[in-house]
């Protein structure tokens, strides 16, 4: 008998340590249930590195995530729409670009903030994006040069 009770002691603790850990991986990617937010959605031309949760940023500071990301077909451009904190008012001239955290570092979304009176409403979609940039593309132009800058010197 008193086997059984420590087995279930035992059983009960690996189940609590193991909720713990889902409710602090919930809280870390910002799948918690009680978060207030407001939706606004945005079309990038290329949206190499990020990913449905990829932080939104806005000075640095997350504000939000991207909730989903789906090709539209008749564009050919990555509709994605992000979630972004109901305390934050985005004044309606902001621009949305996917900046890198550094060389190994990954992408996530930035708000560049404009300076309107006016605010998004939840729905609203955000004109001004900028795309990934390729590094390696980059590094090619840097490295080979251009072929039409050697014309153009000629």
């Amino acid at each position: 008998m008193a086997e059984n009770k420590s087995e279930i002691i035992a059983g009960a603790v690996v189940v609590a340590v193991a909720l713990g850990f889902v409710l602090y991986a919930g809280k870390l990617t910002g799948a918690s249930a009680g978060t207030d937010s407001y939706e606004l959605t945005a079309s990038f031309r290329s949206a190499d590195g990020i990913t449905v949760g990829t932080d939104v940023r806005l000075a640095g500071v997350k504000v939000g995530r991207v909730t989903s990301m789906a090709l539209d077909p008749a564009t050919y451009r990555a509709g994605t729409t992000i979630s972004v904190a109901k305390t934050i008012e985005v004044p309606d001239d902001s621009a949305l670009a996917i900046s890198s955290e550094g060389l190994l570092g990954g992408n996530y979304v930035e708000i560049l903030p404009g300076g309107s009176p006016m605010y998004f409403e939840p729905g609203d979609q955000i004109e001004f994006t900028q795309g990934s940039i390729s590094l390696v593309s980059l590094l090619m132009k840097f490295v080979g040069g251009d072929d039409s800058d050697k014309a153009a010197a000629e």
